[in-house]
């Protein structure tokens, strides 16, 4: 697969009915802060098919407006069209950072094969995916001297969904970063509303590379 430019972004394609979307999300987020910058190595191309909200909001419209496969960023992103981080990958599914992370190391695991929502995923594409979850949200967890982790599927328009490509979600979490408002001690911040692009900088890359050791010791 060939790799993308230092310093590649998902380009900003958003619609105000996605914009609008986000906001209803983001009114239920608390998210931290963007990671410090330091070197600008490439992110590595994955290669086969697409999924839903987080990783490319950005591009929603685009898909929308094309519709299925051909616009799918997620299923640009399998065939190595489109840049991102991948943590993971195998004959069924990958594991990427989400561009638009909530938190240090929130990633997103997709399938290959392109399904709009989650009832319209083959049970054994899906039976593949929940099947790396023990293994994927351990090392990220550990990458990201995490204690927890949210695990979040957005299925369909009211739930948030945004990019029509089943895909879960791990979100790492620790004590106290007060990223749902449901949990105690919480404190509104319109400023935290704002998801942070994810940066091509060293600290993401080192956070790829020990993610990928983790696994690849436990394989």
């Amino acid at each position: 697969m060939r790799r993308q430019s230092a310093g590649a972004r998902y380009p900003p394609l958003i619609s105000s009915m996605a914009q609008r979307r986000l906001s209803d999300l983001s009114s239920h987020l608390h998210l931290p802060g963007p990671a410090s910058a330091s070197h600008s190595p490439p992110p590595r191309p994955c290669g086969s098919t697409c999924s839903a909200t987080s990783s490319c909001e950005a591009e929603a419209d685009a898909e929308a407006e094309l519709g299925g496969e051909k616009g799918c960023v997620f299923c640009r992103i399998v065939r190595g069209e489109s840049p991102a981080f991948m943590l993971y990958e195998d004959d069924v599914c990958m594991c990427i950072l989400d561009s638009n992370p909530l938190t240090f190391g929130h990633s997103l695991i997709i399938p290959k094969s392109h399904t709009p929502s989650l009832e319209a995923t083959p049970p054994a594409v899906v039976a593949a995916m929940c099947s790396k979850i023990p293994i994927l949200s351990n090392c990220i967890r550990k990458a990201t001297q995490s204690d927890s982790f949210n695990l979040l599927v957005n299925n369909g328009s009211a739930a948030g969904q945004v990019i029509f490509h089943t895909h879960f979600h791990i979100i790492p979490r620790k004590a106290g970063d007060k990223l749902w408002p449901s949990e105690p001690f919480y404190t509104c911040n319109m400023q935290s509303f704002r998801r942070q692009p994810l940066e091509s900088n060293q600290e993401i890359v080192d956070l790829v590379n020990t993610v990928r050791d983790l696994v690849s010791s436990q394989a």
